[in-house]
């Protein structure tokens, strides 16, 4: 395993990228409402990544054909944006988009209520979101990999819920995936020592039901095996030699 550690200059770099994509999301959260189509956010979401002089990284990537990752209610991740795919009050809509600023990307996520949403629903976005924030609580220098992991399903356990295991945080910089890995379910094992300079993506991504997730005939959108809902966050993170800085945060 080959872990980067980034450079001044490249960390600022990493922060500019990552500032573009915040403002991006902070744009896509007002377009959420019901009637929109997933393929108008996802139109709307390159059209902005553009306009700040920025690459869509998810576009063509590995074959991805959009620029923005739009998952409704029991798509986890991955949703392909389609036209005749529209929101509707009470859904929840996940999504996950990066962006390249001067060959340095950055990566995240969030889960969106559609209109008035049901407390249940309410209760698995904010428990999703918590859970970030109990993982990177771990995320110092000197510290190990896995103690992240571990704190997030520490978290979730309690609420019932179940953690998908098929798909995982990592590291980002150049590429849009690095080394090393990042399991936000328990681990045995303690992984890689966190040194200042690794940025990495946490992202939880919490099922209603059961952990069990399956794939659509698109080969892209992942869906729980059990039909419940799921619900996704993800920041792009950099180490320090003190408390972690989240380079995606935008509220």
């Amino acid at each position: 395993m080959a872990i980067n550690i980034k450079t001044e200059r490249e960390i600022r770099l990493m922060r500019e990228s990552c500032r573009r994509l915040a403002d991006v999301f902070q744009n896509l959260e007002e377009a959420v409402r019901p009637g929109i189509s997933t393929m108008e956010i996802n139109i709307l979401g390159d059209q902005l990544i553009r306009k700040h002089g920025c690459i869509p990284n998810f576009l063509h990537y590995h074959g991805y054909p959009a620029s923005i990752c739009v998952s409704v209610n029991d798509e986890v991740v991955h949703g392909v944006p389609r036209k005749k795919r529209i929101l509707q009050e009470g859904d929840i809509v996940s999504l996950d988009a990066g962006l390249i600023y001067q060959g340095y990307h950055s990566d995240m996520a969030r889960t969106f209520g559609v209109g008035r949403i049901s407390p249940e629903a309410q209760q698995l976005i904010d428990a999703t979101k918590q859970s970030f924030f109990e993982g990177i609580k771990k995320a110092k220098a000197g510290n190990h990999l896995h103690e992240i992991s571990n704190a997030v399903a520490a978290y979730i356990a309690p609420f019932g819920y179940g953690i998908v295991r098929d798909l995982v945080g990592h590291g980002i910089g150049t590429h849009l995936h690095e080394d090393p890995q990042i399991p936000n379910f328990a681990q045995t094992r303690r992984g890689p020592r966190l040194r200042a300079g690794m940025t990495i993506c946490v992202e939880p991504m919490i099922n209603m039901g059961a952990a069990e997730v399956e794939w659509l005939d698109d080969d892209w959108t992942v869906v729980t095996e059990d039909g419940s809902w799921s619900a996704h966050y993800e920041n792009t993170i950099l180490i320090t030699d003190s408390e972690p800085e989240i380079l995606t945060l935008c509220e």
